[in-house]
């Protein structure tokens, strides 16, 4: 049945055909040129299928593009996967991105990346250890800030000023104990001088012992000092008088235990508390006898005994000073903002503190405020002492005030902010019983205003003092030089299972004077611009190659990178002079690394001239990152075509003049088009081939 179906369907098609004689009609529809173009474009194999692995298998192709476009497993993943051996991510494996504001290091990123690329073909390329640009500015410029000391606001079981004054009498001390009178912290202040000289044979041939000291027993009692050494010296505090005369001890608040302690150039507070004691009184000794040849310094005026639950001699009626509850202060005006800062960007670098954004300069200073409620008036008739940090993203001024509720005030007068922390110390007298609000004025002030450490108080109840301690040009040297090795020895180990090449120093030349190192010194430096070489020297590439060479694998390859030699032959040549000079001092460099920033009127005889020095140079060379910038939005087909060929130009110049046995290859810096019109790239943001990719291809083929 269902054959004959079938049939009858059959039979009626052919009489239709039959019936119904008709000729299609014919037409040819030429491809427009752009879709020829394109499949021409794409009819192309992947770009590492060009490079010549059988001849030269070490060639790198590399992208250079932001961490999270490789590490999220998505499709510029798989771009790079298929058409590049190599990439170099442009964030997220830098100082600024890793470096807390609390010294620790944060890697987490950064692994998941190597932990990517591992399961891929892909090598990744550890970017500039040492740079000017993206270093968390913040840690280093807050470990080179001055040191704040803020005496406890507790009464002293030390006579110190007597002490101070020179009068040794009550103390016992070993030979060449003095009193220096401007040897303290600060400068300006005295400090007790203790030098183990001759042969020591115990701690105790070195020591400095206070009095006996009245306690009252069942209380806790905390001891502060200062110490410091001119060269690095180690110590110990024993006790007369406790259950436990020669404890071990956290003695510089670090978690660590210890039974001495390592003093250096710079001041260092020991600070701890003791409860067990066996009279009602005790006496404590500096053994200073472990080391021949060192002077140590003991400041006087910051050296302390007090209770800890004592009576309290200053009466802060800001009670949220340091801002760490969490709650910023109130205020209006001028489309103002006002909050709290992340922790650690405080004074010191430490906690928070309270910021003010004014957008401009308003008509009258009071138009923009903020306003801190007291929980009662202030006294009339009385002195008040203010005192906090400050500091702005300009330099301008403010006004503090007490203001009663009609708007009279008792002003603290004009406060000149600038772009460091600074310590104000100002003060008023009350003229009206109901000033009862604090306020400061920022009309006059455009930008951001930091506020930290506020501290209001009645003169006549006031106690406790604050020394700041600027830091001396050699402990501005030791203290960048131990933030430089703990980066370096901690990144380069951490990552060394993973990473075989990296870029140690970048850009270490001036551009105007390319023979002298680039210095940030009297210029306003960006948020994470810092420059090493101003408080290490010439030496600081040594320092980190020495290190990326003791913490990484023994075969790592090592490069030194620079910018701009390509337009300023002098610079390349200084470059290579400072090679030498760097394996002259016992470091070794194995490459060197050229970025190029080209354009369509780049001079690619300069190309070519930098190139021959650099060959001459006998190290690895590369071609850090490569880009041929249209500046125009919308590119006409001649324009992208030359970009391409000023790619092919450049890699065929690449290969004919750097000797195989030399080239670690070309990388390609943000292949793919941004929002940023400048950089035009191989694919546009729809991950489509441009002309580009054939003068790369074709460059990498000749």
């Amino acid at each position: 049945m269902k054959n004959n179906v079938l049939y009858i369907f059959l039979a009626a098609g052919l009489m239709f055909t039959s019936c119904a004689d008709f000729d299609p009609l014919e037409f040819n529809v030429e491809k427009p040129e752009s879709i020829i173009l394109q499949e021409e474009l794409d009819s192309y194999e992947a770009l590492k299928s060009y490079l010549d692995s059988t001849n030269n298998p070490n060639y790198k192709l590399g992208a250079s593009m932001p961490m999270e476009n490789f590490a999220n497993r998505g499709l510029m993943y798989r771009l790079v996967n298929r058409n590049f051996n190599e990439f170099t991510p442009t964030n997220g494996m830098t100082h600024s991105s890793i470096a807390q504001n609390n010294g620790t290091y944060n890697l987490t990123g950064v692994m998941n990346l190597l932990s990517v690329a591992s399961e891929s073909n892909v090598e990744i390329v550890s970017p500039s250890l040492i740079w000017h640009q993206n270093q968390n500015a913040s840690l280093l410029n807050g470990a080179l800030s001055p040191l704040i000391v803020n005496s406890p606001a507790f009464a002293n079981e030390l006579n110190v000023q007597e002490l101070g004054s020179g009068n040794l009498e009550q103390w016992e001390f070993s030979a060449g104990t003095t009193i220096e009178p401007n040897q303290g912290m600060g400068g300006n202040s005295p400090a007790v001088s203790v030098v183990s000289s001759g042969s020591v044979s115990s701690p105790s041939n070195v020591r400095f012992s206070s009095p006996d000291i009245p306690i009252e027993q069942g209380k806790v009692y905390e001891f502060i000092a200062y110490i410091k050494s001119d060269v690095p010296g180690e110590g110990r505090i024993t006790f007369d008088g406790l259950t436990n005369n020669e404890p071990e001890i956290d003695w510089f608040s670090s978690g660590e235990i210890a039974q001495t302690f390592e003093t250096n150039l710079s001041w260092k507070e020991i600070r701890f508390r003791i409860s067990d004691f066996q009279n009602d009184s005790f006496s404590f000794q500096f053994e200073l006898g472990y080391q021949e040849g060192v002077n140590y310094f003991i400041d006087i005026n910051n050296l302390y005994i007090y209770d800890i639950a004592g009576e309290p001699i200053i009466n802060n009626l800001i009670s949220d000073g340091k801002f760490e509850s969490g709650i910023a202060w109130g205020g209006w005006g001028n489309n103002s903002t006002r909050g709290l800062t992340e922790d650690g960007q405080g004074v010191g670098n430490e906690g928070r503190a309270f910021f003010v954004t004014n957008p401009s300069v308003t008509g009258g200073f009071w138009e923009v405020q903020t306003i801190y409620e007291l929980a009662e008036p202030a006294e009339m008739g009385e002195t008040y002492n203010l005192s906090f940090w400050v500091k702005g993203t300009e330099e301008g001024v403010i006004r503090p005030e007490l203001q009663s509720p009609d708007f009279s005030s008792n002003g603290f007068g004009q406060v000149f902010v600038t772009t460091n922390w600074s310590l104000v110390t100002v003060s008023t007298t009350i003229s009206a019983a109901d000033r009862n609000r604090f306020i400061i004025s920022y009309g006059e002030f455009a930008g951001t205003v930091y506020i930290d450490d506020v501290v209001l108080a009645s003169a006549s109840l006031s106690g406790g003092s604050t020394t700041i301690v600027d830091r001396t040009p050699q402990e501005k040297s030791a203290i960048t030089y131990g933030q430089f090795e703990n980066w370096v020895s901690q990144f380069v180990g951490e990552t060394r299972d993973f990473v075989n090449t990296r870029y140690v120093i970048n850009e270490p030349l001036d551009n105007n004077n390319p023979n002298e190192l680039r210095s940030g010194e009297g210029r306003t430096l960006g948020a994470n611009e810092f420059y090493w070489q101003d408080y290490l020297g010439k030496d600081y590439a040594v320092m980190a190659f020495q290190l990326a060479r003791e913490y990484g694998n023994s075969n790592d390859l090592l490069f030194i990178n620079e910018s701009g030699m390509e337009s300023n032959l002098e610079k390349c040549r200084a470059l290579i002079e400072y090679v030498s000079y760097i394996e002259s001092q016992n470091a070794q460099v194995d490459g060197i690394g050229a970025n190029l920033q080209l354009d369509l009127n780049s001079n690619l005889g300069n190309v070519e001239s930098m190139l021959r020095l650099l060959a001459a140079s006998g190290k690895k060379i590369k071609i850090s990152g490569l880009e041929v910038r249209l500046n125009v939005s919308n590119p006409a087909q001649v324009v992208l075509d030359a970009q391409a060929d000023m790619f092919k130009s450049v890699i065929e110049l690449y290969n004919q003049i750097i000797p195989a046995s030399q080239q670690y290859g070309i990388t390609l810096t943000n292949p793919v088009d941004s929002d940023n019109t400048l950089r035009q790239g191989l694919w546009n943001t729809n991950l489509v081939r441009k002309p580009a990719y054939v003068g790369v291809t074709e460059g990498l083929e000749n």
